[in-house]
């Protein structure tokens, strides 16, 4: 049995002419045999390798070879298409009489073919290739209560596997291994892997997404707020440089964590300036959560049913919680409509003292549940935020995020301020259609200034020490 192979350019005429003679050939002689091979005309160097580990000398596509199965496969060159067309000539009496223009018409054609085949193999691939998660000071109750939000195939989808990475330093290395070795017993059918990293020089690689959940604790008596500011500018300045070299280009960045969030998030964009500032985000939706709950508790109503709480500014420090826009769903009162009626949710409030004393006041109380909460909470704000990255937020439904200002509502450019998005299609965008009133942009005016200064000091010189030394 003669059993040949023929390989080239998938835009190339030539080949094209070949491919169709030795078809041909396979259906008309009964032991004639051939094997295809297309190549992209951009990787076409794949035929110096393939002459170089045969010693070969050919240069041209097409490239045309007979395999001799009676001596275990080895390859005998043949040529190009002139070698090709006289050997079936010869042997066979068959030849080719197809027409050039007929010949570039088929290239065309078997160009777009494999363009296509190209794309399903790739879109198979990344099915099987898992997604890469990184995720920092690992040891935090908040990365307990996230593994199994990531692995259950809600966040990304149930055809996505991912591979979990957790960071943090050597003196945490126990505590990794504990949460490696919990993750592995559930068995979850969607995570490949998770692993422990102690070694900061090995982190963030292929990373599709890196979760950022290092926090300085705040304490003031002890040191000024200055230097929790430059703490932070340490941290990043090690993160970000790694996450250029490591991580993937289309890498997307989240910050969370009971302090500085924002902070965090806009240093590793300073310091990583190959970063997309589009995927660097910090999660404000803790607060929002919270707050719908303490509104919810007020009118008795289920959490659920509060929507479009408007979280502005700095997640972790000073924040304004906005209802000029909240929608109450589910309301049981002497109007009744169907159950995707919505009503004003201040309109529903009927002691406008409570608004302005207790629930504006109350925003040091939720400060305060946020910095004691165990983890479960922004453990979830990640997740639900991420479930919305891959695959849109709720139609009409406003999301707070902190993402990098361009102007937006008129506040500075270049830090990471929370306000209103949607997320659709892998993106999101600012819902600058809102409008807010005087004394909302006057409190924003207010809170983008902390933000400013936070950044002014974490851009000062800062020691050489850093929280991890790479080895």
């Amino acid at each position: 049995m003669a059993k040949f192979v023929v390989a080239g350019k998938a835009n190339c005429p030539y080949y094209a002419k070949a491919e169709l003679l030795a078809d041909y050939l396979q259906t008309n002689l009964p032991n004639f045999r051939f094997h295809k091979i297309t190549q992209q005309p951009d990787k076409w160097e794949w035929l110096h390798d393939i002459c170089e580990t045969n010693g070969w000398e050919h240069r041209q596509s097409p490239i045309i070879w007979r395999e001799l199965l009676d001596r275990g496969g080895k390859g005998q060159l043949l040529g190009g298409l002139n070698d090709f067309l006289e050997y079936a000539q010869r042997y066979y009496g068959i030849t080719s009489m197809m027409l050039m223009e007929e010949m570039l018409d088929i290239a065309e054609e078997n160009l777009q073919a494999h363009l296509e085949i190209v794309k399903e193999d790739e879109e198979i691939k990344s099915l099987i290739k898992p997604m890469q998660i990184w995720i920092t000071s690992a040891s935090v109750p908040i990365c307990y209560h996230l593994i199994p939000l990531l692995a259950n195939g809600e966040v990304f989808g149930m055809t996505t596997e991912i591979s979990i990475h957790l960071l943090d330093t050597d003196q945490f290395k126990e505590i990794l291994c504990g949460i490696v070795m919990e993750a592995e017993d559930m068995a979850f059918p969607l995570l490949r892997s998770i692993s422990e990293h102690t070694k900061i020089d090995q982190a963030f690689i292929d990373a599709d997404i890196i979760i950022v959940l290092d926090d300085v604790p705040l304490n003031l008596e002890v040191k000024s707020r200055e230097n929790h500011i430059r703490e932070v500018s340490e941290i990043c300045q090690v993160y970000a440089p790694l996450i250029e070299k490591n991580a993937k280009s289309e890498v997307k960045v989240i910050s969370s964590g009971k302090t500085f969030a924002n902070l965090k998030a806009t240093m590793l964009r300073t310091y990583g300036p190959s970063i997309r500032p589009e995927n660097i985000i910090a999660i404000a939706t803790s607060w929002e959560s919270a707050a719908k709950a303490m509104l919810a508790r007020k009118l008795n109503v289920n959490t659920a049913g509060v929507k479009d709480v408007i979280v502005w500014g700095n997640i972790t420090g000073s924040n304004y919680i906005d209802l000029s826009h909240a929608k109450l769903y589910g309301y049981d009162c002497a109007i009744r409509g169907p159950p995707n009626f919505p009503r004003p949710l201040l309109n529903m409030i009927y002691d406008s003292e409570w608004i302005h004393s207790e629930f504006l006041s109350a925003q040091s109380t939720l400060g305060s549940r946020m910095s004691h909460c165990t983890g479960i909470l922004p453990a979830h704000a990640v997740a639900t935020v991420l479930q919305y990255w891959y695959h849109g937020s709720p139609s009409e439904e406003i999301v707070s995020v902190g993402v990098f200002s361009e102007g937006q509502f008129c506040i500075p450019e270049g830090i990471i301020f929370s306000m209103p998005v949607r997320f659709q299609n892998g993106n999101w965008e600012v819902m600058t259609e809102l409008e807010i009133n005087e004394t909302t942009q006057k409190v924003l005016g207010h809170l983008s200034h902390e933000l400013v200064q936070e950044k002014l000091v974490a851009l000062k010189e800062i020691s050489e020490m850093h929280p991890y030394e790479a080895e």
